[in-house]
């Protein structure tokens, strides 16, 4: 699986002019599933993302988690990430996981996520979704499981 994280100040997502998922200061995090991935993937991303050190402590470093600095998390699916863009002009999805693997696993990436952080909102898999935010510091990782 992957992930592209992002510290924001705030963001949100809307579907057909819907607000359906926001936060504040914490993450928006871009989330893509490989056709061979596994529900240990999914485990194992949903730590790295809990735990990876984003946020800076009192002397300006980033060594605290989202749930250190008691951020919020916006998980969106975004097969797009899976793409294979090594040859020509045009991206290859061969390696993306099907359509029902991967909301499954992005459901049970939301649910882990939900058993440690109060905060955790969506976007809606399958859906044309406009994503707004603000990006701070830039601040962007890409993670994988």
């Amino acid at each position: 699986m992957i992930a592209l994280l992002q510290r924001v100040t705030s963001a949100r997502v809307d579907v057909g002019g819907e607000t359906v998922g926001e936060v504040g200061r914490g993450l928006l995090v871009l989330v893509a599933v490989h056709r061979d991935d596994s529900e240990r993937d999914a485990a194992r991303l949903a730590e790295r993302i809990l735990s990876y050190r984003v946020f800076p402590d009192d002397a300006g470093r980033m060594n605290l988690s989202v749930i250190d600095a008691g951020g919020g998390l916006l998980l969106v699916p975004q097969f797009t990430l899976a793409a294979d863009t090594k040859k020509g002009t045009r991206a290859s999805f061969t390696k993306a996981a099907a359509p029902e693997k991967g909301e499954a696993y992005f459901r049970q990436l939301v649910r882990i996520c939900r058993e440690t952080l109060p905060t955790v909102e969506t976007g809606r898999f399958g859906a044309n979704m406009q994503v707004a935010l603000i990006n701070d510091g830039p601040v962007t990782f890409w993670l994988e499981s």
